[in-house]
């Protein structure tokens, strides 16, 4: 599946809800889907009334969440094979994997403003899990593995305002970040719990499941 390269403002809107793909630019006034909260398109505003089949709502709830973790159609697809043959939930199992991954842990961190941006940030090798570099996006982290900006980048501007308004809106419960010395830690795996965006991952199961 091609990379969608279009304005990320469309994929919230499109979805009905923040999806936080724009940095800090959604937590402000200028965020097109607080002027415009309905679809795009030249028929957007009459989509909201339109009533959605069973198989429309559970694939919006698989599209809104590929879309916030940013993964393709193929992975998003590995992922849930991969959750189904865990234990537990498959749901549950889901979101974790897709928490876990490396580049979402980078922005649950701090270290980035979005997840298209830290993902970029491990790719170019900015950082270390456990002392090794590690430039991986999908790397899934295990409790009690460090990861660490690199000396070199730690004079960056961008990255220290990212963190200082990181930890002003707070740092998940399963993640511990040490902000001076540019290091964050994985504490325990996510739970439910700690993923607070309004997901609805039982849809996933179904649309799958058909």
């Amino acid at each position: 599946m091609a990379k969608y390269t279009g304005p990320r403002c469309r994929l919230c809107r499109r979805e009905g809800m923040k999806l936080f793909l724009k940095g800090d630019r959604c937590y402000t006034d200028k965020c097109a889907f607080e002027r415009r909260s309905y679809p795009p398109g030249q028929h957007g505003q009459a989509q909201i009334r339109a009533k959605r089949s069973d198989y429309g709502i559970r694939l919006r709830e698989k599209q809104k969440v590929k879309r916030i973790y940013g993964v393709s159609e193929k992975q998003f697809a590995k992922y849930f094979d991969r959750a189904d043959r865990m234990k537990g939930q498959t749901g549950h199992n889901l979101l974790q994997l897709l928490e876990r991954r490396l580049d979402n842990v980078v922005y649950r961190l701090g270290f980035a403003s979005s997840r298209m941006q830290a993902r970029q940030m491990v790719a170019h090798g900015l950082f270390k899990v456990n002392g090794r570099n590690v430039d991986i996006p999908s790397y899934l982290v295990k409790p009690g593995e460090v990861i660490e900006l690199k000396e070199k980048y730690r004079q960056n501007a961008r990255i220290q305002e990212n963190l200082e308004a990181a930890v002003r809106r707070g740092i998940p419960q399963w993640l511990e970040l040490d902000a001076d010395n540019f290091k964050g830690t994985v504490k325990a795996l996510p739970t439910r719990e700690d993923i607070t965006m309004p997901i609805q991952e039982q849809l996933i199961v179904e649309f799958y499941s058909r």
